[in-house]
C-alpha cells in the first residue's frame, strides 16, 4: 500500500527516454515563439526576417557542430533521431548501390536502425547483424570479419539507450576507415553526455537528438562528412543543402542549439554528478534487492544509466507500482515499451525471455537529486517483495 507521503512525490527517472527542456534552451526559444519579439518567418526567405531566421539556425548549427568538433557545414538539421538514422541508412544504400550491397550493424541498435535495415533487406541489399557479448558490446574483431568487398556501411551506436554499455566506436571507425568503408554511429544518448570528436573517433556519419540532452522535441540532426554520398528520402524545397527538404522549424533548432552550447559547459561536471547517483543507485539495489542484476557493463556505460533485471516479477507491474510511488522509470526502450514485446536487446545479451521481462531502466538527469534516488532505493525492494508475493513467473522459474 502506498503510504500518504509518497502520493504527492513526482520523481523522474527517465531521462533516457526524454528529458525537460533546460530553462536556457527554453527561454532562446521564447522570442522564435512570441509574434512580440518580431523573430518569425521562413528561413529560406530573402527579406529581412528571413535572414533573420537563417542567421539563428546557422548559430544554432555552429553550436551543435561544435560539441562533436565538426564542420558546421556537415550537419544537417531532421525532425528526429529516427528520420536522421533512416536518412544515413538508406540514404547510403541506394546512393551507393552500384559500390555495394552490404551493409553492418549491431543486434542492439535502436529500432529505427534495426528496421530501416530489415527494410532494405527487403529491396534486395544484404544485411549482417553482428552478435554482441553479456555486456553488450560489440568486438571491434567481428566488425573486421564482416567486412566484404561489397560493404558500404557500418553501422554502431555509441551508447545503447536501454542498457547503457558504450561502444568502442573508435576503434570500429577505424576498421571501416582503413578498408574504406562508412562508418555511421547513432548517438541520440550519448550526445551531450559524453566527449564526442569525430575526425578523432573516425566517424563518418553520426546522429545527435535534441530532446535526449534538454532541447526540445520534434529537431536532430545528421553529421555527414565530406565526400559522404546520399539519396535524401525528403523532396522538395532544398532545404539542408537539397539533403532535407522541409520548411525549417527555427524555435526547435535555436533550442536544440543552445542546448548543445549548455552541455559543452557543463559536460564534465555533469559526468561527475550523475556518475555517482548512478552508481548509488546500482549499489544499493543490488546489495538491498534480492535476485537482482545489472545489465550491461558495469563501468563502460553511460553516466546516467542503471539498468537491472529482477527474478520472478514483470517489468510492466513493476513500473507501474513505481508510478503509483510517484516514480517514473522506464522498462525497455520507450519507443517500444507500449507493444510489451520482449526487448530485443535484453535477449542480445543473452537474457532468457522470463529474465528479460523484469527489467527496469533507472535514468539520472540534470535535475535529479541524491534525496530522488535515495527514495528510489527506499521503497523499491518493497514493490519488488510484493509483487514476487502475487507473481506468475516464480512457481515455474527455471534457472
Amino acid at each position: 500500500m502506498i503510504g500518504k507521503e509518497r502520493k504527492n512525490k513526482r520523481i523522474y527517472l527517465d531521462y533516457a527516454a526524454s528529458t525537460p527542456i533546460d530553462p536556457e534552451a527554453a527561454k532562446a526559444m521564447q522570442p522564435y515563439l512570441d509574434e512580440k519579439y518580431q523573430k518569425f518567418g521562413n528561413a529560406m526567405s530573402v527579406h529581412s526576417f528571413g535572414r533573420e531566421m537563417k542567421q539563428a539556425v546557422e548559430k544554432s548549427r555552429e553550436e551543435v557542430a561544435t560539441l562533436m568538433k565538426a564542420d558546421a557545414a556537415d550537419v544537417f538539421f531532421t525532425s528526429s533521431a529516427t528520420e536522421a538514422n533512416n536518412l544515413a541508412l538508406k540514404g547510403m544504400a541506394w546512393a551507393n548501390r552500384s559500390k555495394g550491397s552490404h551493409i553492418i550493424i549491431s543486434s542492439i541498435e535502436h529500432n529505427c536502425i534495426l528496421r530501416s535495415a530489415e527494410w532494405l533487406g527487403k529491396q534486395g541489399f544484404d544485411i549482417t547483424v553482428l552478435p554482441v557479448d553479456k555486456y553488450g558490446i560489440v568486438s571491434p574483431e567481428s566488425v573486421e570479419r564482416a567486412l566484404r568487398k561489397d560493404t558500404i556501411l557500418v553501422s554502431v551506436m555509441h551508447a545503447n539507450n536501454e542498457i547503457g554499455t558504450i561502444e568502442p566506436i573508435k576503434e570500429i571507425g577505424k576498421i571501416c576507415k582503413d578498408a574504406g568503408i562508412a562508418f555511421h554511429t547513432d548517438a541520440a544518448q550519448s550526445y551531450g553526455k559524453l566527449p564526442i570528436d569525430v575526425n578523432g573517433m573516425n566517424i563518418d556519419m553520426l546522429t545527435a537528438s535534441s530532446h535526449k540532452m534538454y532541447g526540445p522535441l520534434g529537431v536532430a540532426a545528421l553529421y555527414v562528412r565530406k565526400g559522404i554520398k546520399l539519396e535524401p528520402l525528403l523532396h522538395g524545397g532544398g532545404q539542408e543543402k537539397g539533403l532535407r527538404s522541409s520548411t525549417t522549424n527555427v524555435a526547435a533548432i535555436v533550442g536544440f542549439g543552445k542546448a548543445a552550447e549548455i552541455a559543452k559547459r557543463k559536460m564534465k561536471s555533469e559526468q561527475r554528478a550523475q556518475t555517482r547517483l548512478r552508481d548509488y543507485l546500482i549499489n544499493q539495489i543490488l546489495s538491498r534487492v534480492a535476485d537482482s542484476h545489472l545489465n550491461g557493463h558495469r563501468s563502460k556505460r553511460l553516466p546516467n544509466n542503471a539498468n537491472f533485471w529482477f527474478s520472478y516479477i514483470e517489468g510492466e507491474s513493476l513500473i507501474m507500482h513505481l508510478d503509483a510511488a510517484g516514480i517514473a522509470a522506464g522498462t525497455g526502450s520507450a519507443c517500444s515499451s507500449m507493444s510489451l514485446e520482449l526487448s530485443h536487446v535484453l535477449l542480445a545479451i543473452g537474457l532468457k525471455p522470463e529474465e528479460a521481462h523484469g527489467s527496469l531502466r533507472l535514468s539520472v538527469g540534470r535535475f535529479t537529486k541524491e534525496a530522488d534516488v535515495k527514495y528510489v532505493v527506499e521503497v523499491l525492494p518493497e514493490i519488488v517483495e510484493n509483487l514476487r508475493k502475487i507473481s506468475p513467473f516464480k512457481g515455474s522459474w527455471k534457472a
